[in-house]
């Protein structure tokens, strides 16, 4: 099969024939037909922290049908349309078993979807109903994601919310604060290139521009933010989202920063901030994201911006390192 593969940290992907997967017990094939590109594959590709293994092949947000199964599964067969979400678990642990893998002992994250074909556990497979399609089935994971934290905020009817990047995460957050009640969301970003997708979202007011962002959407609001979600991954985004919160309000960070941080501890501590961190997805927020997307929601449709082939995806891939008006791409290998 063709695959884009990992040639080094700061390197560009490259296509290459490499060995088709084939199933060990429990496993299947997925002959990928959707797979999103996500900014935490451009993080792994420059960054040691991760430690990418030469030769491998990323790509996690990805969707398909099944091509071929192995031994001792039961629950799929050849030609099942279904989602794949990139986190694995033991299965039989306390955490596996109330739908968190990622916090399982042997948790392990799969990626592939920058193949033509991929592996991926049995037990791991949601399968897609008839009312969604390939392109829906690869964008669950980012807007599983995005569900989470917004759970883990804990937003409540009429609550006013800043969101700190209007990238897919961003926007997606965007998408389940308006439709868990909050009364104002405003996003935040350097450039204006997502404002109209922000606002088909679910954002109220779009802020940007050179006067202090802080003080806009103050203005905006009317007052400070209830909740604010930092999307951006960068140092200073935990400084400025505290600044953005009222007394007692709650940060919920979601951006992937991987270079030390600091803010002031007691701009924090004088309002009695609440700091949360989230991280992947429940099972359950998956599966409820699916059926968003399966009952029809246009919304999170609108951050696919572009579908191209895997031969394009090494170029569209550096391209995508520098903020333009491209959301979400998916690659149709």
């Amino acid at each position: 099969m063709k695959a884009a593969v990992f040639q080094g940290l700061g390197q560009k992907l490259c296509i290459e024939v490499v060995p088709d997967p084939e199933p060990g017990a429990g496993e299947v094939v997925v002959k990928v037909g959707r797979c999103g590109i996500c900014g935490s594959d451009l993080h792994m590709t420059e960054d040691a922290m991760f430690g990418v293994p030469l030769g491998a092949v990323l790509g996690h947000e990805f969707a398909g049908e099944i091509a071929a199964v192995g031994k001792g599964v039961t629950g799929l067969k050849v030609g099942d349309r279904v989602s794949v979400p990139p986190v694995k678990g033991c299965g039989a642990c306390p955490s596996c078993l109330a739908g968190e893998p990622a916090w399982c002992a042997q948790m392990a994250l799969i990626g592939g979807g920058y193949g033509q074909y991929a592996l991926a556990l049995e037990r791991q497979i949601v399968r897609l109903p008839s009312s969604a399609s390939l392109a829906d089935g690869a964008l669950v994971e980012p807007l599983a994601v995005a569900l989470h934290g917004a759970a883990k905020a804990g937003i409540t009817p009429g609550d006013k919310v800043v969101i700190l990047g209007a990238g897919p995460i961003g926007l997606a957050t965007a998408f389940w604060a308006k439709r868990l009640g909050a009364g104002q969301v405003v996003i935040t970003d350097l450039n204006r290139f997502q404002e109209e997708r922000a606002m088909v979202m679910g954002a109220t007011a779009f802020v940007s521009g050179d006067e202090d962002h802080v003080v806009q959407a103050d203005r905006v609001l009317g007052g400070k933010a209830d909740i604010v979600f930092e999307c951006v991954g960068v140092p200073g985004m935990i400084a400025q989202a505290v600044e953005h919160i009222r007394i007692k309000g709650t940060v919920l960070v979601q951006g992937l920063c991987t270079r030390p941080d600091s803010f002031i501890p007691f701009k924090a501590l004088s309002k009695e901030a609440r700091i949360q961190f989230a991280a992947f997805f429940k099972t359950q927020e998956y599966e409820a994201s699916l059926d968003v997307l399966s009952s029809g929601a246009a919304e999170p449709r609108a951050l696919v911006t572009d579908t191209i082939t895997l031969d394009a995806l090494p170029d569209t891939f550096e391209a995508l390192r520098r903020r333009t008006h491209q959301c979400k791409v998916l690659v149709a290998p």
